[in-house]
């Protein structure tokens, strides 16, 4: 038990920098600039998922995080989340390079995202168009904290209060797996070829970075295909979900952007594995 109380400390700590990050422009953005600044934050948003793709390869989920916060305030589209969601990479690329994966199996995993992400990206931004166009909403008003001591006092308590809710949730997920185990948790969705594209995204769902080093150490071990821990790696951006569902009060939008992640994740899966079989 020792381990899951240092592991939830870990796990909620390194996201303090990433949330503050985010809280601050927030605030900055709400409160220093004026609403034709906001607009073109907006309007330049269109390339927002090329670079969103490529910031998700950075390792650990806080550019995820990140992201979560910017979309709940309508800073950035929802292409642009969701293309960072897709190339998060959280704790693949320091796993794979610790076990000395071929540097060709983690560029190619690394592209494989990167372009799924922006790809995605682009479509979703042009299909939700009329919904990115949305007005974002002052956050210090929407959860009524009444934020008039400044930005730096403001920021602080939207971070802590959210780091709060993250370690919480984070304890509870890691007790989960500390009693139940890795192994069991691999054993149960890995023992059917087919049904492992949607186990591996399912798995990738999990608002833990245990998420990501399941999947990368059955990859590593020869248990899953690569197409399977692609549809994993895919989905998986550590809290970022769990984040959103707490920062983003429209519930049924939460759920969408939760099936779009895991659909993409499945149907590139199924796709890359049917090429690599034909190469």
């Amino acid at each position: 038990m020792k381990d899951v109380i240092i592991d939830t400390l870990k796990d909620s700590v390194k996201l303090l920098p990433f949330l503050f990050i985010a809280f601050f422009l927030i605030e900055l953005i709400e409160h220093r600039y004026n609403k034709k600044t906001k607009e073109f934050i907006t309007k330049s948003g269109k390339f927002g998922p090329l670079l969103g793709s490529l910031l998700g390869l950075f390792p650990q989920c806080g550019f995820s995080v990140m992201a979560t916060n910017l979309y709940t305030t309508r800073i950035i589209t929802l292409g642009t989340l969701i293309a960072i969601y897709l190339s998060t990479s959280d704790e693949m690329l320091p796993i794979m390079l610790a076990s000395n994966a071929s540097f060709t199996s983690i560029l190619t995993i690394l592209l494989v995202k990167f372009v799924v992400g922006f790809i995605w990206g682009f479509v979703i931004d042009f299909i939700y168009r009329k919904k990115n166009n949305k007005p974002s909403y002052d956050i210090c008003e929407e959860e009524h904290c009444h934020c008039d001591e400044g930005i730096f006092f403001s920021t602080l308590k939207h971070t802590l209060s959210t780091t709060v809710y993250i370690l919480i949730a984070t304890f509870l997920l890691n007790t989960v797996i500390y009693y139940v185990g890795e192994e069991n948790i691999s054993k149960v969705f890995m023992e059917n070829s087919i049904i492992s594209f949607f186990a591996s995204s399912l798995i990738g769902l999990i608002p833990n970075c245990a998420a990501s080093i399941i999947i990368t150490e059955l990859y590593l071990a020869g248990a899953i295909s690569f197409g399977c821990a692609v549809s994993g790696l895919l989905t998986g951006s550590g809290v970022a979900i769990l984040l959103l569902f707490k920062s983003n009060k429209n519930i049924k939008e939460n759920l969408i952007i939760l099936s779009l992640v895991y659909g993409i994740g499945v149907i590139t899966g199924f796709i890359i594995e049917f090429v690599t079989k034909l190469v």
